[in-house]
C-alpha cells in the first residue's frame, strides 16, 4: 500500500510553491495599481486646487501677486511636505505669453499703476493652468503603499507555509503507521511459518515410517489375505495422513511467499518515509530570499566600466529589460562607450530638454536607447536605459534631472 503523495515528481514539488509565486505577483500588481491610482487622484486634487487659486478678482489688487500668493499657499500641502508628492504647476496669462507661476517659482509682476488692475485682469484672466503630479517610488506615500500590501502578503504566505508543513507531517505519520502495520504483519507471518515448520518436522519421521509399513504390508498381502480388509482400512488411513502432510507443505510455501511480499512492502514504506522527511525539510526552509540582483549588477558594472558613472535608475532600467539578450546588447554599447567613445554609435543630442542640459543618446539592439551626459568624477554618466515604448517617461525623467 503506497503512502499519499509517494508518486509526486520534481515538477509536483515545484508546483507546491505556486501559491507563493501567485502571492508575489498579486502583491506587485496591487502595489503598482494602488500607486498609479493614488497618483491619479492626487493629480485631480491638485488640479482643482490650482484652478481655485487662479480665480482672483481685480478688486482685491493686482492679479499676478494674488495668484502667486495663492499658489504658494496651495503648494504648502502635507501631501507634498510629508507624503513626498512632486507637483509641478504652470500658470500662464490668458494671452499664453505672460508667465505668472512656473514650477514653484514666482515671476516678478510687471510694473503697473494701482488703477491698472482691471486692465491687467482683462489681459491675464482667465489664467491658463497645467499641473504635473508624480508620485516617486522613494516618497513616503509610495513606500507606505508597498509596505501596507507587504504586511498583508507575508502573514498569508507564512500561514500557507505552515499549512504545507502540517500536511507533510500528517503524510509522514500515515506512512509510519503503515510501516508499523506491515512490520507487525511480517512478524505474525514469521511466527506462523515457524509454527508450521515445527509441525512438519514432527510429521516427517511419522510419514517415513508409514511408507515403510505400507511396503511391508504389500509384500505380506499374498500370505495374509484373511487380513486383507483390515489392512486395506489401515492403508486408507495412512494415505489420508500423507495427504494432510502435503497440504501442510503447500501452506508453508504460501506463508513463505506472503513473508517475502511483506518484507518487500516494508522496504517500500521505508523509502517513502525517507522521501517525505526530505520534503518536510525542504518545505520548512520556505520560499527563501530572492537575491538582490540590482546590487550585484551595480557592483559588477561599476567595477568593469571605470570611465562610466552609472545611476541607480539606469541599473533598474537594465533589470527591467527582461530579455537577457537585450541586457547583453546594452552592456556591449556601454563597453564601447567606456573603451572608445568615438566608436560608440552616438545618434544625436536629445532634444526637447531645458536649456543647459546636454544629454546624448546611444543606440543598441535597434530600438534601445542609452541616455548619458558628462560625468562629475568620470568622463561619462549613464542616466537611464529605455526604448521606443518608454521614451516619453524617460524624457520626463531627464527633464527633472539636475546635472550640475
Amino acid at each position: 500500500m503506497a503512502a499519499p503523495g509517494a508518486g509526486q515528481g520534481p515538477l509536483d514539488r515545484i508546483a507546491a510553491f505556486r501559491f507563493i509565486y501567485l502571492g508575489i505577483f498579486v502583491f506587485v500588481v496591487l502595489s503598482v495599481s494602488a500607486q498609479e491610482a493614488a497618483e491619479s487622484l492626487l493629480g485631480s486634487h491638485f488640479r482643482r486646487v490650482v484652478e481655485e487659486a487662479v480665480r482672483v478678482s481685480p478688486a482685491d489688487g493686482p492679479i499676478v501677486p494674488q495668484i502667486q500668493n495663492r499658489m504658494t499657499d496651495a503648494l504648502h500641502s502635507r501631501w507634498i511636505t510629508i507624503g513626498g508628492i512632486r507637483v509641478n504647476p504652470l500658470v500662464l496669462g490668458a494671452d499664453s505669453r505672460t508667465p505668472i507661476f512656473l514650477g514653484g517659482r514666482t515671476i516678478p509682476p510687471p510694473r503697473s499703476d494701482p488703477g491698472s488692475a482691471f486692465r491687467e485682469a482683462a489681459q491675464l484672466l482667465p489664467a491658463i493652468t497645467a499641473v504635473d503630479v508624480t508620485l516617486p517610488l522613494d516618497s513616503l506615500l509610495a513606500g507606505s503603499i508597498w509596505v501596507g500590501f507587504g504586511l498583508i502578503l507575508f502573514p498569508v504566505l507564512f500561514r500557507h507555509q505552515r499549512a504545507i508543513v502540517r500536511r507533510e507531517q500528517v503524510l509522514i505519520s500515515a506512512a509510519v503507521t503503515a510501516r508499523n502495520a506491515a512490520a507487525s504483519r511480517a512478524k505474525g507471518i514469521q511466527e506462523e511459518l515457524e509454527h508450521v515448520s515445527q509441525r512438519l518436522s514432527q510429521l516427517e519421521p511419522t510419514e517415513h515410517a508409514q511408507a515403510q509399513e505400507i511396503a511391508k504390508l504389500e509384500r505380506e498381502r499374498g500370505a495374509l489375505r484373511n487380513r486383507m480388509v483390515d489392512l486395506a482400512r489401515r492403508e486408507h488411513e495412512l494415505r489420508d495422513q500423507a495427504a494432510h502432510a502435503n497440504e501442510l507443505e503447500e501452506e508453508r510455501r504460501t506463508l513463505e511467499e506472503m513473508l517475502e511480499e511483506a518484507l518487500g512492502d516494508l522496504d517500500s514504506k521505508q523509502g517513502e518515509i525517507q522521501e517525505l522527511n526530505d520534503r518536510l525539510k525542504r518545505a520548512s526552509k520556505g520560499a527563501g530570499k530572492a537575491p538582490r540582483r540590482g546590487d550585484a549588477l551595480a557592483r559588477r558594472m561599476k567595477t568593469l566600466y571605470r570611465n562610466l558613472e552609472i545611476d541607480d535608475r539606469a541599473i533598474q532600467d537594465m533589470l527591467a529589460l527582461g530579455d537577457e539578450t537585450q541586457r547583453l546588447r546594452a552592456e556591449e554599447s556601454l563597453k564601447r562607450l567606456d573603451d572608445d567613445p568615438e566608436s560608440a554609435g552616438v545618434r544625436r543630442k536629445v532634444g526637447g530638454l531645458p536649456a543647459g542640459q546636454s544629454i546624448f543618446e546611444l543606440g543598441f539592439a535597434g530600438k534601445g536607447r542609452i541616455y548619458y551626459a558628462r560625468g562629475r568624477q568620470r568622463p561619462f554618466r549613464v542616466l537611464a536605459v529605455g526604448g521606443k515604448a518608454s521614451q516619453k517617461q524617460d524624457l520626463d525623467y531627464l527633464r527633472r534631472l539636475p546635472l550640475d
